[in-house]
């Protein structure tokens, strides 16, 4: 049980620091939060194309049809999304 507590201790330590971040700093500019989409949109869309394009060339060079790419690219997604929201909560 004394892990919970100190889970805890550190996670309103962290939403202080961040609440006074935000008062020091200020909201983030359009351009600031358009950045953040574009960041969350290529920490997907990267890792999807990358298991895409590994699992198109696995498939050309065993000749199995798509039987890589699906695979390989749901991998490569489910790994954007894990970075993605990883990264959503560091912020």
């Amino acid at each position: 049980m004394t892990g919970k507590p100190d889970r805890l201790l550190k996670a309103v330590r962290e939403r202080r620091d961040r609440h006074r971040f935000r008062q020091r700093s200020g909201e983030p500019s359009f351009a600031g939060y358009l950045a953040q989409v574009g960041v969350l949109g290529w920490t997907i869309v990267l890792p999807t194309l990358a298991g895409l394009f590994a699992g198109r060339w696995i498939d050309r060079r065993l000749g199995t049809g798509i039987f890589w790419t699906g695979p390989l690219m749901l991998l490569g997604l489910a790994a954007g999304c894990w970075a993605a929201w990883r990264w959503m909560h560091r912020q």
